[in-house]
């Protein structure tokens, strides 16, 4: 068994360059991470390492068992006999009956997902290397606990991992995966009992459009799937993901309608908020920078490479605040007259001119003169931005909402919680009234749930500490028209 003590003693009669290209990686870095062995500091400070470590070893040590059964085994054999998973798994599961009805879902569970990967190797030309990249897969959720040993499942994701390594071992070259008929028959009666929502699907297929040529027809096809569906009933009004539809089927016959469009384009702003559906969900879908699902647990080498998106702030907002996330979140506080709304609003205007809708929501102010003066004063009017005395129940329309102020809505802490987790992929202002000695009212601990925290400890004066930028800093009345708004 290979451990820390022994790894590099027992490769010395192992050309590395040989192995496959997945461990040559593992073993560089563990290589270069430990010194050659010389120090294993890191594999004992940092959880993320040593289950890339002890996944290195396990792979590593299936891989020289396969290599010695190989040299056992007959070559002619071999290559007579095509690459086949025989074994027999147990063909009832306890939480299934015949002929029960699919459960339809908005993530289909993780096992179910690797076991309909693995049925649909049936039949197909494998790779050695698209073999073990399926292998990393499963032992990456195992690893990972998105897999754990107490699932239902259990036994198929044994056996799943038993014969694909087997399989893999065994491999010369490309070779046809063939599974007993029984395997078959089992493994899929097993995935058929959880079926997507048809919105999920729909919203997916929609997101695969986006800004590719030629999708005319796949956009009537699928908005004539959209309309049967809801007509028939499979999905009803109470959808979850209703409202989000709806967005679909509007942009898809505009699309359609519009002869000049060649190409079916969402809106960022639009694009985010579908995304936001999938967040958590599994989905395949490759998110607005191409990273598609991230994993809990990453080699650094490939993090480092990622590309995360920003909003794209510029001018003063950029220096204040920084190059924040799409569903961003801001604490604002200060004592009264100090100019926490004047500067929201200033923000709320350069968000709604430069990056999508805002919805302000004045429960302080109301829609009285007051705020009215400094809409006029700071010149941020636009089609994009509205406001509202109320926090109406649908924030989907919107992008970024303002609560002016959190104390006088009666929003709790939690409840700001549920608000954003309902609406993933917005962002939110959140304004709090603060005591006399300049401390905000509320739970101390939602300073750490925001992204950037802006206090207003002096008229006109704005300081900004955050993940985005530290220690920004702002005169909120930069014009002496400002003033008379205050």
């Amino acid at each position: 068994m290979l451990t820390t003590d022994n790894y590099f003693a027992s490769i010395k009669n192992i050309d590395i360059s040989s192995l496959p290209d997945a461990l040559q990686e593992s073993h560089n870095l563990i290589a270069q991470a430990t010194k050659n062995g010389s120090s294993w500091k890191s594999y004992h400070s940092s959880a993320t390492f040593r289950e890339m470590v002890d996944l290195h070893f396990q792979q590593l040590e299936h891989y020289i068992q396969g290599k010695k059964k190989n040299a056992a085994a007959k070559t002619a054999q071999r290559e007579r006999k095509p690459a086949t998973i025989i074994e027999k798994i147990s063909t009832t599961n306890r939480h299934t009956e015949p002929g029960d009805e699919p459960q339809q879902v908005s993530r289909i569970q993780e096992e179910l997902r690797l076991m309909r990967r693995f049925v649909n190797l049936h039949g197909k030309v494998k790779t050695k290397e698209q073999l073990l990249t399926f292998i990393n897969t499963l032992q990456k959720a195992i690893v990972e606990k998105r897999i754990r040993k107490t699932s239902q499942w259990a036994e198929q994701i044994v056996y799943m991992q038993d014969r694909l390594l087997e399989t893999y071992n065994d491999m010369k070259g490309s070779k046809t995966i063939h599974l007993k008929p029984e395997t078959l028959d089992t493994f899929k009666k097993l995935i058929g009992i959880e079926v997507m929502l048809p919105s999920v699907s729909f919203i997916k297929r929609y997101i695969e459009m986006h800004q590719k040529g030629g999708m005319k027809e796949r956009a009537k096809v699928l908005l004539s799937s959209i309309d049967k569906a809801i007509n028939g009933g499979k999905v009803p009004g109470n959808d979850p993901y209703a409202l989000e539809l709806q967005s679909v089927k509007t942009n898809l016959q505009n699309f359609i309608a519009d002869k000049k469009l060649k190409v079916l384009d969402i809106e960022p702003a639009a694009l985010r908020g579908l995304q936001g559906v999938f967040s958590g969900l599994g989905c395949a879908c490759q998110s607005l920078n191409g990273t598609g699902d991230m994993p809990t647990v990453m080699n650094s080498l490939d993090f480092v490479k990622l590309e995360f998106p920003t909003i794209g702030f510029t001018g003063k907002w950029l220096d204040f605040i920084g190059n924040p996330s799409p569903g961003f979140t801001v604490m604002v506080f200060g004592l009264p007259k100090f100019g926490k709304s004047t500067l929201c609003i200033d923000f709320a205007g350069y968000l709604a001119e430069q990056h999508g809708r805002v919805l302000y929501v004045a429960k302080e102010e109301r829609l009285h003169r007051t705020l009215q003066d400094k809409i006029k004063s700071m010149r941020v009017s636009h089609p994009r931005l509205d406001v509202s005395s109320i926090l109406p129940e649908n924030l989907a329309p919107y992008d970024y909402i303002f609560l002016d102020s959190v104390n006088l809505l009666g929003l709790s802490v939690e409840q700001l919680r549920q608000l954003k987790a309902r609406y993933p992929g917005k962002s939110f202002v959140f304004v709090f009234q603060s005591t006399k000695t300049g401390k905000f009212r509320g739970e101390n601990s939602f300073q750490h749930d925001v992204d950037s925290v802006v206090e207003v400890p002096e008229w006109g004066k704005a300081r900004q500490y955050g993940r985005y930028n530290q220690g920004g800093e702002m005169d909120i009345f930069e014009a002496d028209e400002y003033r008379q708004a205050a």
